[in-house]
């Protein structure tokens, strides 16, 4: 009779956190901002990826170039966004290396970024899926 009681309970549970699952993920569209020129290895990757998370998320992912100072700018930008998980960064090794090289950076790497998933590697390159999930 106990474990049925737990079961119920757990139904029960599940059943009211049933509204959470309706709004789904997600719901407008996400921007993805790559910190380097159009036509480079992250631009075309994140642009690649985009189109396939648009496509099975049902979606639009809109990718958006913002080059300047081996993207520091661009981190910045996405550090100071909302973290709502609708902006999210293609980055490569510079992002974690730039903290080392320049005097001041306008972000934090591991404060205001969660890595989400490795996209693509190569011998020269690691390119990571970030946001600012704070």
């Amino acid at each position: 009779m106990t474990a049925l009681r737990w079961i119920v309970a757990s139904l029960l549970l599940l059943a009211g956190t049933a509204p959470s699952w309706a709004e789904g993920y997600p719901n407008r569209p996400v921007r993805v901002v790559v910190g380097f020129p159009a036509g480079g290895p992250t631009d075309v990757i994140a642009r690649l990826v985009a189109q396939k998370l648009g496509d099975s998320l049902g979606q639009q992912f809109v990718v958006e170039n913002i080059p300047g100072a081996g993207s520091n700018t661009a981190s910045g930008q996405v550090a100071r966004a909302t973290p709502d998980g609708y902006t999210i960064m293609a980055i490569s090794t510079g992002f974690m290396v730039n903290p080392s090289l320049y005097a001041k950076v306008p972000y934090d790497p591991i404060k205001d970024f969660t890595a989400v998933t490795l996209v693509a590697a190569s011998p020269r390159h690691r390119i990571l899926a970030a946001s600012c999930f704070a």
